[in-house]
């Protein structure tokens, strides 16, 4: 009897802690972080702060000087405003181009269109995304085209330096 008392109390608790386990916070929560991070991931894009380029690094993870042909095009200062526009310029705080820019809805790539100062498109530029976060912003450039193992990591970080005015 003492036997049967203890199986039935067993499957009793058995079927309330079933259900309670589908309600549980490890469900809630997961879809929470889940939900949290997927937001926080969507918060964070090129327009969440002004960019300097500060670094490049090849495939292999060597340091590329900034002034090396494989990077020295991609060195600036970018503006990216959330309208989906932006400005670029040089350290010397000179124009160096303008357009349009998206991420795309996986996060992986960011798209350029540049712009001359009649709207004119001058070219569209794919960029892989590496890095997007609210202390780094790096994408890849391949410097040779149709070769994807050689290839340059181009690494903006935030600045509070004032966008030039036009």
């Amino acid at each position: 009897m003492k036997l049967s008392r203890i199986l039935a109390g067993t499957a009793a608790a058995a079927l309330i802690a079933v259900p309670l386990a589908a309600c549980s916070n490890n469900d809630s929560s997961t879809s929470a972080d889940s939900t949290t991070s997927s937001v926080a991931a969507q918060d964070v894009t090129p327009s969440s702060t002004a960019w300097e380029t500060t670094g490049a690094k090849d495939q292999n993870g060597k340091d590329v000087p900034l002034t090396d042909k494989s990077a020295s095009n991609y060195v600036g200062f970018a503006y990216f405003n959330a309208d989906g526009t932006f400005q670029m310029y040089t350290l010397d705080d000179a124009p160096k181009m303008q357009g349009d820019w998206k991420v795309s809805a996986d996060g992986k790539t960011r798209t350029i269109v540049s712009k001359d100062d009649k709207g004119t498109v001058k070219f569209t530029r794919d960029s892989e995304i590496i890095t997007l976060t609210s202390s780094e912003f790096t994408y890849r450039t391949y410097p040779v085209e149709g070769d994807k193992t050689t290839y340059v990591d181009i690494i903006h970080t935030p600045t509070d330096h004032a966008q030039p005015k036009a």
